[in-house]
């Protein structure tokens, strides 16, 4: 599938990273769903995920969703690196792709904060809500904006990057480096590290789903007529859909790195970061989720003034938030218009 091209631009101009590089006339791509009330009090961010984009987030928005377009004006921004916002894919020299800059959940939370009050004028945020690396943002925001945030509903996702999350993402980021092809992150645009690419979604596919998923064959509900042709068509078919390598780096590194406790003022506390978060917050970890399991949540939740944890049930493991079964979709959604209810 082709990446989309109905959103727009927000020019953000030089932007000193946290770790100290500049990324010169950097851009954030979004797109917008419903239209903000005069007071500018309806509006909720909507973070992407690792190699997603704002399409990808559309399954969760709809009238009969409780982000509905008809009451909440509702902002997704795409993750710099994610090849619509500036990444090493679209970045001119010397930052273009093997030389692009890390950057921290702090660094994309800011430009997502720039974007919202310069383009917007907003002051105050209803919900942040996020999957996977959006529910990164989504305890990033509420760290580095409590003032605003009034809400938060992070699901399938964690304020800190677990060291067993860490040994996943080296696996995978190893097999396109291993690619002959990949020449250290100068590929030609005729000759990309395909091979490096299919052995990423192999690794990734042991990881997605859960145990149970795989042995129950649940597989077949998204239309795989054996273990294989999920591997090919699902897995391979994804990440070989115009997923560029150093983008996925790019977007690696940020995950991996991932930490509220590394947010300026906390010195790396992570429980003082997250004890710093005045919202409701609502985690909704999935029951066989094998990158951010339940426990991790948990964890967090005990330092959240005001954290509560509800598990998804289901053997979709990761894709529970993923919007492919109904049933995880319905739970989810519930649990938005919940924390939507409830008094900031």
């Amino acid at each position: 599938m082709p990446a989309p091209t109905d959103h727009e631009l927000f020019s953000l101009g030089d932007v000193v990273l946290q770790h100290g590089a500049t990324l010169r006339d950097a851009k954030l791509a979004y797109k917008t769903y419903g239209t903000l009330n005069a007071e500018k009090t309806n509006a909720i961010v909507y973070p992407t995920w690792y190699s997603g984009r704002h399409s990808d987030n559309e399954w969760l928005i709809g009238t009969d969703k409780a982000l509905n377009p008809d009451e909440w004006f509702i902002i997704v921004p795409n993750m710099l690196g994610n090849g619509l916002s500036s990444s090493p894919s679209n970045t001119p020299p010397p930052y273009d792709r093997a030389r692009f800059p890390n950057v921290t959940f702090y660094d994309q939370v800011e430009c997502q904060h720039r974007l919202v009050t310069e383009q917007f004028g907003i002051e105050t945020l209803a919900l942040v809500t996020g999957w996977s690396m959006g529910a990164g943002q989504t305890y990033q925001w509420a760290v580095s904006h409590p003032e605003m945030v009034q809400r938060a509903a992070p699901f399938c996702g964690s304020s800190v990057t677990s060291p067993h999350n860490q040994v996943f993402l080296e696996s995978i980021t190893a097999t396109l480096r291993a690619d002959a092809a990949f020449a250290g992150g100068w590929y030609r645009d005729d000759a990309w590290p395909t091979t490096g690419l299919r052995a990423f979604a192999r690794v990734y596919a042991g990881w997605g789903f859960s145990q149970a998923f795989y042995w129950q064959e649940e597989w077949r509900k998204l239309g795989a007529s054996s273990l294989e042709d999920f591997l090919i068509a699902f897995w391979e078919g994804f990440w070989l859909d115009e997923r560029d390598p150093n983008n996925l780096l790019a977007m690696a590194w940020t995950w991996c790195h991932g930490d509220v406790g590394r947010t300026p003022g906390f010195d790396g506390d992570t429980v003082a970061a997250l004890a710093s978060i005045r919202c409701p917050v609502l985690a909704m970890p999935a029951e066989k989720d094998l990158y951010f399991p339940p426990e991790d949540e948990q964890w967090a939740a005990q330092h959240v003034p005001r954290g509560e944890v509800r598990v998804i049930p289901g053997i979709w493991g990761h894709f529970a938030g993923g919007g492919m079964n109904p049933d995880d979709t319905a739970f989810i959604d519930q649990g938005i218009r919940d924390v939507l209810a409830m008094d900031p």
